[in-house]
């Protein structure tokens, strides 16, 4: 494939960083996934093949390393790849900051939702006894979230622990809680229902640290039309990046 041409390491970085797929990839390793198919379940609609591609374009530019592990390959982010957690980090926050949030119009996926709501459960907060959420979430099949102190894991059936609480929602109202779009009692004004006893429906929310930038509100009209109003000041920090 024909290269930008430019000495620049924005281009640089571009020609290797900038293929699709790569940061979510990237993405998933700084959230800790380390084995191909843990990758997978947080980028469910890339094939195995583009992932396996992905991964090999990572390695060869130093920022991914494959290992042995104690079930087979695993791969971790080098030097090189940990640093990527800025940019990565700032292409998360320009998107919650000025990207059109309005769940219901998206083309959206539960798997990647409930994978991020897993890996941010706060243990601390959790029940004494190891208990299951159901989630019915739109027509899909049911998915099952077992919470514990020592774990928490996303399953396709109930791994035999009580199941007091079913989380039934439209996934658009499960979204934008989450995200940061919607409070708890929005989304359940949206279409998000929890079914269960009285203290752990009010305990649920309470579970989980939010989404990482579901702190950053919307840029408002106000601040985009400041923006634009300001050519000069952004002409001044272009003028920082060489040509």
């Amino acid at each position: 494939m024909t290269g930008y041409g430019q000495f620049c390491s924005v281009a640089r970085a571009h020609e290797a960083l900038g293929g699709r797929w790569t940061l979510l990839v990237v993405r998933e390793l700084l959230c800790g996934s380390r084995r191909f198919n843990d990758i997978r379940r947080g980028i469910p609609r890339i094939s195995r093949t583009m992932l396996s591609e992905r991964l090999q374009a990572l390695a060869f530019v130093g920022a991914v390393a494959r290992v042995g592990g104690a079930h087979g390959p695993e791969y971790v982010l080098t030097e090189a790849g940990k640093e990527l957690a800025v940019l990565v980090s700032a292409l998360g926050g320009w998107g919650q900051r000025w990207l059109p949030r309005r769940a219901g119009d998206e083309d959206l996926d539960p798997e990647p939702l409930l994978v991020d709501m897993q890996r941010r459960v706060r243990a601390e907060a959790l029940p004494k006894d190891p208990i299951v959420v159901r989630f019915e979430i739109d027509a899909r099949q049911p998915r099952f979230m077992l919470l514990q102190a020592a774990e928490a894991s996303l399953c396709t059936h109930n791994p035999g622990f009580p199941e007091p609480l079913r989380v039934r929602a439209r996934l658009s109202a499960l979204v934008a809680w989450w995200r940061g779009d919607a409070g708890f009692a929005e989304a359940r004004r949206m279409g998000l229902t929890i079914d269960g006893p009285r203290a752990l429906v009010r305990a649920f929310p309470g579970w989980f640290d939010r989404y990482l930038f579901a702190h950053i509100g919307p840029a408002s009209a106000r601040s985009s039309a400041a923006t634009a109003a300001r050519p000069a000041a952004t002409d001044r920090i272009a003028g920082a990046i060489p040509s």
